[in-house]
């Protein structure tokens, strides 16, 4: 029976595991001031018919912390690049100079920075409903199990006491976040 037992905790905390690298991963798209190649990463560029992300059509790096230099492999998939960015509505106006893309990261406003602050904390809520769904898929499993009810109690307390750990998580890297984005 602790056989099933493991298995209900393993793959409850596989969910919550999942739920923080879908955070991690939208919160690296929020900028927090300076340029970073991970504000394109949800860009796809239409490279001969199929959309495809930037990072695989170009060479995407910053050379200061205002500025996004992109180098397409292709010369001829700049137009292409320059079209993506506009459509991803990032908020960036790219500059096309016939070899290369740049891009001027403006200096984020105060009423920008609550905005992106407010898109973080937005994020962090959807981590923890993913977290909540873990809790509640795990206890559900938990109840159909052929085993005493201290046993099934135990279970589920287990199960809260991950639940806890990982909205503290949460919160923690919510925390991080918005002290970057509100840093002038």
């Amino acid at each position: 029976m602790t056989e099933e037992i493991d298995f209900i905790l393993d793959s409850t905390k596989e969910a919550m595991n999942n739920a923080i690298s879908h955070l991690e991963k939208e919160l690296r798209s929020i900028r927090a001031g300076k340029a970073s190649p991970s504000m394109l990463s949800n860009v796809q560029v239409d490279y001969y018919g199929s959309q495809t992300p930037l990072g695989q059509v170009a060479n995407v790096n910053t050379p200061d912390a205002r500025t996004i230099a992109i180098q397409p492999w292709e010369k001829n998939m700049l137009h292409e690049i320059e079209k993506a960015i506009m459509v991803a509505n990032l908020g960036f106006n790219p500059m096309n100079n016939g070899e290369n893309i740049i891009i001027n990261v403006p200096p984020l406003t105060e009423e920008r920075r609550k905005d992106l602050a407010k898109q973080a904390k937005s994020e962090a809520e959807h981590a923890k409903v993913g977290i909540r769904n873990a809790r509640k898929d795990g206890n559900n499993e938990t109840k159909k199990l052929d085993v005493s009810d201290d046993l099934k109690k135990n279970t589920e307390a287990d199960i809260q006491v991950l639940t806890d750990k990982y909205i503290k998580q949460i919160d923690d890297i919510f925390a991080v976040k918005e002290s970057e984005i509100m840093k002038v």
